[in-house]
């Protein structure tokens, strides 16, 4: 099963074992997210089928047959409904002399004690996802404060939850028990915080439950609202429902079915007689057929004593009460005396059976399937019949059970018939608990725990193998939820301490080689390049573990501290490179295996060995002489003059900057690579060889933890070029849809020479669509620097219709060219806002070609000597309708990147960036925040534009033929007050403005003038008038967003530019902006949903991040908050959530500039217990 973790339930369809039969497919679902509704009443009706929900039908499901009865809402905030709580009696309904007002005061008893339980499962793991959903409990101990209800709501996981009784009273519960395999779970509370509602607990019944049985299921029914529907006991030895593949599912033992259609949010209802007792209990149902399934109870009675002896054992208080459950890893079926002779049963077996048998036994339990490694493995086989267990005949889940959970550790013999020949088999009980994970290890955002018996079950793997529930950043590797660690950095692992002990001795950066299995694909071994995290994108790693006393899972440091992954990430490039050494015997081979990386391929190739990131620099000088490495390759001749292409020589061993010298002539030069000058086809053309060096493929990942500013994937890529090399630094430049925000990890696979080095973002274009990347060049090693080089830049002349260009860029790692020709050199460009705002370029006039290599091909456009002109780039769109995000091409001119390129190479008067050890001063950017777009002067002329005006504009461009337009201001700037809709842009100290360069141009100028107030001297038309304006600027650095806070579990930063482009922030200021939220958080669960501001907390405004830092810092932890927010239409909304700062501590990663690393700081947490 795929689960979409965006929004929504997930979808449960039943796939026939024949594909072409006619037989209609019963569509199930299973609601484990948000919580629908506050408000409920109680009602009298039959349920029907529910309505799939678009993230049901976002996943194509098999092999699901029932449904689970939790609920919860897809993504939006809680809705309140309008009913007050209230009892209604539908229609007589007589059996036995069972009257309605017997009914009525059973129920009059029964409704007080059930109960909306709203849970909040804070993490993935084992066979439930994080979210937040309700579903129903009941009173099962008023003295103790002991509510059951089902297992998948009680989870195996942490959990928080809280219970609402009738009349309101809302209190905390703690979950103090789940069975390991049945669907039965049971929650604790403070009965002393009751104080306004008289009610009685439900008594259990189990030997109450008989076909033809008249009851009444109360619960709540879909979030909505506790109903109670009328029903009627058809079979008590139904198969256990099948709910997924992959997920929970209740086994070895009988169900009940009632003809009783219950839905989503009435999981954990009591199933009542007239009598007010519970006979069953509510799990799920087949919607196709209205059908439920309800839980037998008599293992639930012996658990109930068990939780009640222990309480009465702890006199201050709850303790860990132990429930003994005993298994042989084996799942058995029910099958009838006809089946079971077809398996071969003997005839006087049977009949030994039947005689032996309770009155109206019509079957035997035969062995379905066992547990790798289990006491069953290799000793009990598929269709073995059970005929007795120490002696006794047993045809009953529940006897079998009992002598299960009486003999934990003990010897048990077993008599079988396999194919008609007898057998005894004797195994050993093993305790269930053992196999049961109560601990996981979080880390980067992952969630590693042992392998359950319920998922060992599914999958037909060994239990306690080491399983990922939740990739997290490990996704970052292609490692899916539900694989199965096998080997980490070389080292096997079985155990969840093994892989621990490998994460000890790790380095910040190192890649690993992970080695891992999945059950969708069993018998192949899949292999990932796991890197660790340079920058501190999450928290240290931690150990979680269950304490049945608190009802919390208690968190602690899985790492010593003096391990190198808790070492300040800091490290300069010499110690990393110092700390990673090869040996100097290291071969050709060693250096092949550590070097060859395919990007392309669906999943990662096998490394043999760890390495850090800068640890092939090493083997490269090692090996440097005996490999005899050398290459040579064709350079292009050039003209003349001394700007023709440039190349440098860098060597590790020399301190020393190299002088960069141009290439004269057409001999060869050594570029430090055999091989590269083989891989040059014969008929490629000049610009594509001149090229190849200068071109790099870059790979971007985005942690879970830093979603910011609108953006949608986590992962792109996408072919940069190489805008300068030096000894000290390389800077690459990119479009923007593939390196989309300063907070990324960045990998350069480079095209002249096989290696794969990080990079990092300093610096991306308020308004223009590119960034640029550095990279340290002696990461390349000596090879490497001198077969790698810088392009060759031709911002001027500017490209013009009609000329021929090379389109050049990588598909594969390998150059790929195509001579094309401009068809539009100055098409402007138009993208709308997406639904969720994120970066779109603006202002920018981009080039077209008559053909290309489609939407995700990017590279250069250069002349025929290969001197770049353009960057051939792709931009983010979002088309009307679509959720996802499309890419279309443009060309970049090069003169924009150029002039910023300058500006970092001599010095700038900016803020100081440290890059590759150095402190460099990075430009600032001069921008007017308007959004403009061209108007024909044609139209503008109706509009009221004056002869004089048309005249001087074409006089201007007779090219363009235009005037900008003010499409609008970004909220928030400088101009936001001056400019208005539709203003036409007619010129600027006096000179006519045509296009968006003339604009960024006058900025310019401004930036050059000392005495410059930052305003524009605007001439403008507005409704027929011609208007003087003085206009202001903002000054833009290119660091984008560097702060971000995570508190009750949502993502806030301020706001970026494409929220401000909307036009529109909040009269309480600006706010800050909630750009993220995580399924299982307070923001989950109580609809603190993105995109909306957060303008004030408990009344304090909370203007920007330091206010709203100074404001939640001082609320404590279990302490409700009134939030207001202010969706983007500008809709003000007040909610409460409370605070866990257990699972969810209030944290902050931001960039320091001083050490160019992000950093991540816990700003409040909790480690509180419960009384």
């Amino acid at each position: 099963m795929h689960v979409n973790a965006a929004a929504g339930t997930l979808s449960l369809i039943h796939q026939y074992p024949n594909p072409s039969s006619n037989q209609p497919i019963p569509a199930l679902h299973c609601n484990p997210f948000p919580f629908k509704s506050s408000n409920f009443n109680f009602s009298v009706r039959a349920s029907k089928v529910v309505s799939v929900s678009d993230r049901e039908k976002s996943n194509g499901m098999d092999d699901q047959v029932e449904q689970l009865e939790s609920d919860g809402g897809a993504t939006g905030p809680p809705v309140a409904a309008a009913e007050e709580p209230c009892i209604e009696i539908g229609p007589e309904f007589k059996q036995s002399g069972v009257t309605a007002e017997d009914w009525r005061n059973a129920l009059s008893k029964v409704v007080p004690a059930v109960v909306v339980i709203r849970t909040t499962s804070c993490r993935t793991f084992d066979t439930e996802l994080a979210g937040s959903a309700s579903a129903t409990g009941f009173v099962v101990d008023k003295k103790r404060g002991i509510i059951l209800t089902n297992r998948h709501v009680v989870k195996p996981g942490p959990v928080v939850a809280e219970a609402m009784f009738q009349n309101r009273e809302e209190i905390p519960v703690y979950p103090m028990y789940r069975d390991p395999v049945h669907d039965f779970g049971f929650f604790r509370y403070n009965p002393g915080l009751i104080q306004f509602l008289s009610y009685e607990e439900i008594p259990l019944a189990p030997e109450a439950a008989c076909v033809g049985l008249e009851i009444r299921v109360v619960g709540n029914d879909s979030g909505e609202k506790v109903s109670i529907s009328a029903g009627t006991l058809a079979r008590l030895d139904r198969d256990a429902p099948y709910y997924k593949r992959d997920g929970y599912n209740d086994f070895n033992t009988f169900y009940i079915q009632a003809a009783s259609g219950t839905r989503g949010g009435s999981s954990g209802s009591p199933v009542i007689d007239s009598q007010g007792r519970a006979v069953a209990l509510n799990a799920g149902s087949n919607l196709s057929s209205s059908s439920a399934f309800f839980l037998p109870l008599e293992r639930v009675v012996r658990a109930l004593k068990f939780l009640q002896k222990g309480r009465d054992c702890y006199a201050d208080g709850w303790g860990a009460v132990h429930i003994p459950r005993g298994t042989l890893q084996v799942t058995l079926l029910h099958k009838g005396f006809d089946e079971t002779r077809r398996l071969g049963l003997r005839i006087e077996t049977e009949q030994m059976v039947r005689q032996a048998s309770r009155l109206g036994e019509t079957g035997m339990l035969v062995v379905d399937s066992a547990v790798p490694g289990g006491p069953a493995h290799q000793r009990l086989e598929p269709g073995d019949v059970l005929v007795r267990v120490n002696g006794d005949v047993i045809t009953q889940f529940l006897e079998m059970e009992t002598l299960l959970d009486e003999g934990v550790d003990q010897k048990i013999e077993l008599r079988i018939e396999r194919g008609g020949k007898p057998f005894t088999v004797d195994l050993t009980v093993q305790d269930l608990h053992a196999i049961t994970p109560d601990s996981f290890l979080e880390v980067s955002g992952a969630v590693i725990h042992p392998l359950s018996y319920q998922q060992a079950r599914n999958f037909r793997f060994h239990c306690g193998l080491v399983y990922v529930a939740e990739p997290g950043y490990l996704n970052r590797a292609k490692v899916p939820r539900h694989a199965i660690i096998k080997t980490f950095g070389g080292e096997e692992i079985s155990r969840l301490e093994d892989l621990i002990s490998v994460l000890s001795k790790l380095t910040r950066g190192a890649q690993v080689p992970l080695e891992y299995i999945s059950y969708k694909d069993r018998h192949r071994t899949k292999f990932a390049l796991v890197t660790m995290d340079r920058h501190e994108w999450y928290g240290p790693p931690l150990i979680y573990t269950r304490n049945d006393s608190t009802g919390l899972w208690t968190g602690k440091p899985a790492l010593p501290p003096e391990s190198p992954l808790l070492s300040s990430s800091t490290i300069s490039v010499e110690q990393g490179l110092e700390n990673n050494r090869v040996p100097a015997g290291a071969g050709e081979a060693s250096l092949t295996e550590h070097m060859c990386h395919n990007f392309n391929q669906d999943s990662t190739d096998v490394v043999t060995t760890m390495k850090s990131s800068f640890e092939v620099v090493s083997e490269l000088q090692n090996s440097r002489d005996n490999s005899n490495v050398g290459a040579t390759k064709n350079q292009v001749e050039e003209d003349s003059s001394d700007d023709s292409i440039v190349t440098a020589n860098c060597s590790l061993d020399d301190p020393k900057e190299e002088k960069l010298e141009a290439a004269t002539g057409s001999e060869n030069a050594c570029s430090g690579y055999d091989e590269c000058s083989a891989a040059i086809a014969t008929n490629a053309s000049i610009a594509e060889r001149v090229l190849e060096p200068t071109l790099v493929m870059l790979e971007v990942h985005v942690p879970p933890s830093c979603m910011l500013d609108g953006v949608q994937s986590q992962h792109s890529s996408g072919t940069g070029v190489i805008v300068y090399h030096s000894r000290d630094m390389g800077l690459v430049a990119v479009d923007k849809a593939t390196v989309v925000i300063s907070a990324s990890d960045v990998m350069l696979s480079f095209a002249a020479f096989p290696i794969e080095i990080p990079g990092e973002v300093v610096f991306l274009h308020p308004v223009h669509n590119y960034a640029l990347v550095a990279y340290n060049t002696s990461a390349l090693g000596a090879g490497g620097a001198s077969a790698v080089r810088a392009a060759k830049l031709l911002p001027e002349p500017p490209l013009c219709r009609g000329d021929a260009v090379y389109l050049v860029g990588l598909k594969s790692l390998q150059a790929t060219s195509r001579k094309s020709t401009v068809t539009n050199a100055h098409a402007a460009l138009n993208i709308g806002p997406a639904d969720v705002p994120r970066y779109r370029a603006t202002n920018l006039e981009v080039i077209e070609l008559d053909a290309d290599f489609g939407s995700t091909f990017s590279g250069v456009l250069s002349d025929e000597h290969g001197r770049v002109q353009a960057i051939w780039g792709r931009f983010s769109t979002q088309q009307k309708g679509s959720s996802g995000k499309q890419h279309s091409v443009r060309g970049i001119p090069i003169h924009a990147i150029s002039h910023v390129l300058d500006k970092i190479i001599s010095g700038a008067n900016g803020p100081n960036l440290l890059i590759n050890g150095v402190k460099r001063q990075m430009p600032l950017i001069r921008i007017l925040e308007v959004e403009l777009y061209p108007r024909l002067l044609s139209k503008a002329r109706s509009f009221g534009l004056s002869d004089n005006w048309v005249q001087a504009l074409m006089k201007k461009d007779p090219v363009r033929r235009q005037v900008l337009r003010v499409k609008g201001c970004l909220a928030g700037s400088k101009a936001e007050n001056v400019l208005k809709q539709g203003d036409m842009i007619l010129a600027i100290n006096k000179e006519p403005i045509t296009c968006f360069g003339d604009i960024q141009d006058a900025c310019h100028v401004l930036d050059q003038c000392d005495e410059s107030d930052g305003k524009l001297k605007m001439t403008i038309f507005r409704k027929g008038c011609e208007i003087e304006l003085l206009v202001g600027t903002d000054v833009r650095d290119g660091n984008g967003t560097t702060r971000v806070i995570n508190w009750c579990g949502c993502i806030v930063q301020d706001p970026h530019p494409a929220v401000r482009a909307l036009g529109f922030l909040p009269e309480e200021g600006h706010g800050v902006y909630v750009a993220r939220w995580f399924y299982g958080s307070p923001a989950n669960r109580y609809g603190l949903y993105s995109p909306q501001w957060i303008v004030e907390i408990n009344g304090i405004p909370t203007p920007d991040l330091d206010a709203f830092l100074e404001v939640t810092k001082e609320i404590d932890d279990g302490e409700f908050v009134r939030v207001k927010t202010v969706h983007l239409t500008g809709k003000p909304r007040v909610l409460t959530l409370k605070q866990d700062l257990h699972y969810w501590p209030m944290w902050e990663v931001r960039r320091n500039p001083n050490t160019a690393m992000w950093q991540y700081k816990t700003i409040k947490a909790s480690d509180r217990g419960i009384p």
